[in-house]
């Protein structure tokens, strides 16, 4: 078994047969913050690393963005990226400009959500070089839970209206719901934002750049890919290496072989990251006991349960209940 302490639980969630839609089920925001910036040339920014992730779409005329590991490729107008757990990075409007945080700029407020971002005094109207569409989005689940750790620091697609049109009409309506500030404008928009960062992650997986490795890799692989999403539907089930190979309809060694060499991970690590970060969300979230939650992913004491839950997240289960006050990093 992958996790000796535990009990199974029965079936509780049907797959749709497309291992992405499956897997994007447990993906949500819960919150987004939109802007569009008309950046006046030449412009370089600089955005340093957070937990929230970040999304670029550009509307008008090319600019470039400097990845986390320093290399820097150009983004043309219908190319989108989205930072899934916000590396640091920087966007130019070519790379030898360099780059500087917002407060190197003046910003001029068009309407609301919608910037003129210059170097210099506003001494005419801004005409845009750029025009970029930027969102900060927070998603239901933190920076290290495995669904958001095996994405790569960038992903970015080319001509996302050619293969996604539904994309403008996405931001045409986030715009409009942001200038019109109707009521129930903020839970639209953060709805929309979800369709938008579901549509990035498909493009890409889809017709993304980069080696087909980790979390890419096993998406694109359908028989791995049916494996990763009935553990993210039911991470309170009790997975065995046997249940997860006959899910894949392989043999034992050669599913494990497979996973690990793929997925960067064990079958039994992988599973236990997925549960234990799926026990963080219902302790912080749904603010259920520690006993319930222990009940709930089958492990017969609280204790061992808790043993569990420190071992992969780094605290006890009682800090994210407020009953104790040890300091902990932010995961």
């Amino acid at each position: 078994m992958l996790d000796r302490s535990s009990k199974s639980s029965s079936l509780s969630v049907s797959p749709t047969g497309d291992p992405l839609t499956d897997i994007l089920r447990g993906l949500r925001l819960d919150g987004v913050q939109y802007g569009r910036c008309e950046m006046k040339e030449p412009w370089g920014l600089e955005f340093p690393a957070q937990d929230a992730a970040r999304f670029y779409f550009v509307g008008q005329k090319p600019c470039w963005m400097r990845m986390p590991n320093g290399d820097w490729f150009e983004m043309k107008a219908g190319d989108a990226v989205l930072v899934p757990r916000g590396a640091p990075h920087a966007l130019a409007s070519s790379p030898e400009v360099p780059t500087t945080q917002f407060k190197g700029y003046e910003v001029t407020e068009i309407c609301k959500n919608v910037y003129c971002m210059r170097t210099e005094p506003a001494t005419e109207s801004c005409v845009p070089g750029t025009l970029l569409f930027c969102g900060t989005m927070y998603f239901n689940l933190d920076s290290l839970h495995p669904l958001l750790g095996m994405m790569p620091d960038v992903m970015r697609t080319h001509g996302l209206e050619e293969y996604e049109p539904s994309i403008p009409h996405l931001l045409e309506a986030m715009a409009r719901e942001i200038k019109m500030e109707r009521v129930g404008s903020a839970g639209i928009v953060a709805r929309l934002a979800d369709v938008l960062a579901a549509s990035i992650i498909r493009s890409w997986v889809e017709r993304g750049c980069g080696d087909s490795k980790g979390w890419i890799a096993a998406v694109r692989d359908r028989e791995l890919g049916k494996v990763l999403a009935a553990i993210h539907l039911e991470p309170n089930r009790d997975w065995s290496v046997e249940t997860l190979a006959r899910t894949m309809g392989a043999s034992r060694s050669g599913f494990a072989e497979r996973f690990a060499s793929i997925v960067g991970e064990t079958p039994a690590k992988y599973v236990t990251q997925v549960r234990m970060h799926q026990a963080r969300q219902w302790l912080t979230q749904d603010r259920l006991k520690i006993a319930v939650v222990a009940n709930r992913l089958g492990y017969e004491s609280e204790a061992a349960f808790s043993r569990a839950f420190k071992r992969v997240i780094g605290a006890p289960p009682s800090h994210f209940r407020g009953e104790d006050t040890i300091e902990v990093p932010n995961l």
